[in-house]
């Protein structure tokens, strides 16, 4: 069983900690947070040990979890890595490219393992839908959200827009060869509004649209490539796959959709592929301990966190640009 701790216990980080209490896979040592205040109540709640320090904590584990604000990931991480512990680190990885470019040389030196907590890969919906995701040649993001202070310390690219940035460059095998993009700051210092359209080299356009001012929620993409439809729903965790196969010209059946041209008949299948509930957070946990114990690569890498990062900085500069 690995021994983890937890840096970190606001919001999520008291989640985390729910979650791995309950993990078999974790011995859940403590957690530290510089706030003494938050250390006391959280100590009580959950009957966990609250550490003096960081580094005493550090000491005492083998997986160190990363839940606190973005700025401190990269101090945080390269602590743990110096001591030789396999990290677990909030998305995004870190504050600026750079430290995420040498936290890999120092996972490499330490020869241990990071996982970046891109949880909307573990979504039920998303798992559902990946496998028809073949070759998508256009791709619609929006993800909304209803403001809340909390997250406000980075841009809307950083807090909200990374999740679909990670799960575009997942799906699409291929180079970025333009980015565009427009933002708008409203209520914070930061872009609270933000749209992006992506060309890759091999033709596929995504058009991305994030906020955290808007009047609902919704987190959902779709997918169009050679004759298939998916689109996946984050939020209510539900996925539809709409495809278009070729039949005969004379095929017909009163409870089926064509589409029919002079060339060709096609048979328009509607499916709603089951998604399995689950604790997408508590999956992702339990995937990187499976990852540590079994020695392979973790599902969402270092690697893959550092593309999603560079690619919300291009989006970044594409606005600071627009706004000189």
């Amino acid at each position: 069983m690995l021994k983890i701790g937890v840096l970190g216990a606001g919001h999520l980080g008291k989640i985390h900690i729910r979650i791995l209490k309950e993990l078999k896979n974790y011995e859940l040592v403590g957690f530290y947070d510089p706030n003494p205040e938050t250390c006391i109540t959280t100590e009580k709640e959950f009957g966990i040990k609250a550490y003096s320090s960081m580094e005493e904590l550090i000491e005492k584990i083998d997986v160190v979890d990363i839940v606190t604000s973005t700025i401190s990931h990269f101090e945080c991480a390269k602590k743990s890595l110096a001591q030789g512990k396999h990290v677990f680190i909030e998305k995004p990885v870190t504050h600026t490219i750079k430290e995420a470019r040498e936290l890999s040389n120092l996972r490499e030196q330490a020869g241990t393992r990071i996982q970046i907590g891109h949880v909307e890969r573990f979504n039920p919906a998303f798992l559902a839908a990946q496998e028809h995701i073949k070759q998508p040649m256009f791709i619609e993001c929006h993800r909304l959200a209803e403001f809340n202070p909390r997250g406000t310390d980075v841009s809307v690219i950083l807090d909200l827009m990374i999740h679909d940035l990670d799960i575009l460059l997942h799906t699409v095998k291929s180079d970025i060869k333009n980015v565009y993009a427009n933002g708008v700051c409203v209520v914070s210092e930061t872009p609270d509004i933000c749209n992006a359209r992506i060309e890759f080299e091999n033709g596929c356009v995504a058009n991305l649209t994030a906020s955290r001012i808007s009047m609902k929620n919704m987190r959902k993409t779709r997918f169009f490539q050679g004759d298939a439809y998916i689109s996946v729903d984050y939020l209510d965790k539900k996925a539809e796959i709409v495809t278009m196969n070729e039949v005969d010209k004379t095929e017909e059946h009163p409870f089926k959709v064509y589409f029919e041209n002079d060339k060709t008949k096609k048979e328009i299948n509607f499916h709603q592929p089951e998604c399995a509930p689950n604790n997408a957070i508590l999956e992702e946990l339990k995937a990187f301990a499976n990852s540590i114990e079994n020695n392979t690569t973790p599902v969402v890498s270092l690697t893959d966190g550092t593309k999603a990062l560079e690619l919300a900085y291009q989006i970044t500069e594409q606005i600071s640009h627009i706004h000189v």
